[in-house]
């Protein structure tokens, strides 16, 4: 298992050639540890639900590179661009509806999908590196604490992922917040370090309001 807390682009490249061959990487990001896999990769998705023992009726959020990749995977909505160009890279998370071409196993069978570009050096290079989306989830057991350490994650997930990329505790934190933009007025589903104020600023006319 792959551990270290100095990354090395070699080592980054070993770690993105396992999410290509269908394994289980947990990484840092800008909020929380994650647990990572090809999000087009069913089998690999699946492992995700069973390492964390999360029920399959919980979407997975999906992150990209560039928002670029964003029209691939969903449709954009009124407000998308603004929020995106707003908090892109950052610790928002957009729900936007989706085109249908993920596995169902990522949606949870939804109309929608959860999207982000991370604000974490490592995360981009090897979002880069494998140059398709991730499948990214806190990498804690379900119902658990998220972990802000690689040794937090390891504690709860060793043994079921293939590589740790220890990278120092997660610089937020704190889960994403997240948007749902498919509603005529936006829906705050989660409070996170991007606040209801901060969105309305950006999207006066359809002033966001927590579910």
């Amino acid at each position: 298992m792959l551990a270290t807390q100095l990354l090395s682009s070699a080592q980054l490249e070993v770690a993105a050639a396992i999410l290509m061959n269908g394994g289980l990487v947990v990484l840092p990001t800008d909020t929380v540890y994650g647990v990572a896999a090809l999000a087009r990769n069913e089998t690999a998705v699946a492992a995700i639900y069973r390492a964390k023992q999360r029920p399959a009726s919980s979407a997975l959020p999906v992150m990209v590179a560039t928002a670029g990749q964003v029209d691939a995977i969903a449709r954009p909505v009124p407000g998308f661009f603004q929020m995106a160009k707003a908090f892109w890279p950052g610790p928002l998370t957009l729900i936007l509806p989706s085109r249908n071409t993920l596995p169902a196993l990522v949606t949870a069978g939804q109309a929608t999908v959860a999207l982000r570009i991370p604000d974490h050096p490592l995360l981009l290079q090897l979002l880069r590196l494998v140059a398709v989306p991730l499948a990214v989830t806190s990498a804690n057991l379900s119902g658990q604490p998220p972990a802000r350490t690689a040794q937090e994650a390891r504690t709860q997930l060793d043994g079921q992922v293939h590589a740790i990329l220890d990278g120092g505790p997660a610089p937020g934190g704190q889960p994403s917040t997240i948007l749902d933009l498919t509603p005529v007025r936006p829906r705050i589903l989660r409070p996170g370090p991007i606040t209801a104020t901060q969105i309305s600023s950006i999207l006066p006319s359809q002033t966001a309001f927590q579910r």
